[in-house]
């Protein structure tokens, strides 16, 4: 018998860069049935989502590739909406493919949003004072990052490499400031980071690589 789990991404579905990674750990019986906040939406709706001054920042993908940058206010809404319709489908578990901060979501079946579940195994592993590497999709969002994981530890840095835009070049960067700075672990906060990616950290660092989609597709397995 196949489970039905939803996706939401905060940019457009399929997000055929992210579910073979998922599908490699779930397994053949779980189908993911895909949706995405930006769905639908004119090239002009999202260009008036971009962030402004003091907006939280996100970045994700459209479904002909394309790196987008977008506001947490302005998506959440929609964000929201595709969580519901799933439920509303019948479905009873939703994976949210962000890492983002969010206002609270509430549904009518159990929703895994992978920034809780990333943050506390972090919080489980780490040693008190470990020089901890972030790896943030955009230069607007590692400050907020920093701020974020140093709740964790006070040696934190986060440096910006994007999983979309000329990745082969900008993750191998990241890691190599990573690994000259010391870090003694690194989080590749977003879902946009693919296995391949971590492994890739992982070669140049000599250090333990988590990274976000692995994390929590493994715990959608554990709860379904």
């Amino acid at each position: 018998m196949t489970l039905k789990v939803g996706t939401v991404t905060i940019g457009q579905a399929p997000r055929v860069d992210v579910t073979p990674d998922l599908k490699q750990i779930l397994g053949s019986g779980i189908e993911l049935v895909e949706a995405g906040a930006l769905d639908g939406l004119s090239r002009e709706r999202i260009a008036a989502m971009a962030p402004r001054e003091g907006d939280y920042v996100l970045v994700t993908r459209l479904a002909n590739g394309e790196s987008v940058t977008i506001c947490e206010r302005e998506v959440t809404p929609l964000v929201r909406q595709k969580i519901a319709a799933h439920f509303e489908s019948g479905i009873q578990a939703v994976l949210l493919l962000c890492t983002g901060e969010f206002p609270d979501f509430s549904g009518a079946g159990l929703l895994l949003e992978p920034r809780r579940v990333l943050f506390n195994m972090v919080r489980a592993v780490l040693p008190p004072r470990a020089r901890l590497g972030i790896f943030s999709p955009d230069a607007a969002q590692t400050e907020r990052s920093a701020k974020r994981w140093s709740a964790l530890t006070p040696n934190v840095r986060s440096v910006a490499a994007s999983p979309y835009v000329s990745p082969d070049e900008s993750v191998p960067a990241a890691a190599e400031e990573l690994a000259r700075w010391g870090a003694d672990a690194v989080v590749m906060d977003c879902i946009g980071y693919s296995l391949a990616m971590k492994a890739q950290a992982r070669r140049i660092l000599g250090r333990p690589v988590i990274v976000a989609r692995s994390v929590a597709a493994r715990m959608l397995a554990e709860l379904v």
